[in-house]
């Protein structure tokens, strides 16, 4: 999860290696589905892994949608389609931040999903970790926030 047009160079970055990581762990990755931003460079990062990825677009088309989504989802359900890229993973992974992934944080921890947070504002990182409670985990790097997954989820 994270920005789309208005995604940094760094958030772009970071997306792309994460989607690299997420395909090597023979994850599938779910993103928003949109050919911008942090959902287009995981998309690409996973794909050029060979990893399987899965776009959940907020239209009732394909139009707009990255070029490296395998398993399009098409809702016309514009932002609520933030539940379902939720409801939909294992653990959410947020690479900075905007409207939208403050939604998706938010609804992550109201489903009890761990949400792992990179690239994330100080003021966002203090506000998301006290709502959390526990749940809300920040990382400084990819690889960081793979290998915290790989825990979360296994419990080793």
């Amino acid at each position: 999860m994270g920005p789309g047009a208005g995604a940094s160079a760094d958030d772009i970055r970071a997306a792309y290696v994460l989607g690299q990581l997420i395909a090597r762990a023979d994850w599938v990755l779910v993103t928003g589905g949109r050919a911008t931003g942090v959902m287009d460079a995981a998309c690409r990062g996973a794909r050029a892994e060979g990893g399987l990825t899965v776009g959940i677009l907020p239209t009732d088309d394909a139009r707009g949608m990255s070029a490296a989504v395998d398993i399009p989802i098409l809702t016309g359900m514009g932002q609520a389609r933030n539940n379902i890229n939720v409801l939909s993973s294992v653990a959410v992974f947020a690479c900075g931040m905007g409207a939208g992934t403050a939604a998706e944080i938010a609804l992550a921890i109201k489903a009890g999903k761990p949400a792992i947070l990179l690239n994330v504002a100080e003021a966002g990182q203090t506000f998301f970790a006290e709502l959390g409670k526990g749940q809300v985990h920040l990382v400084n790097t990819p690889e960081e926030a793979v290998a915290l997954a790989k825990r979360l989820i296994t419990g080793a």
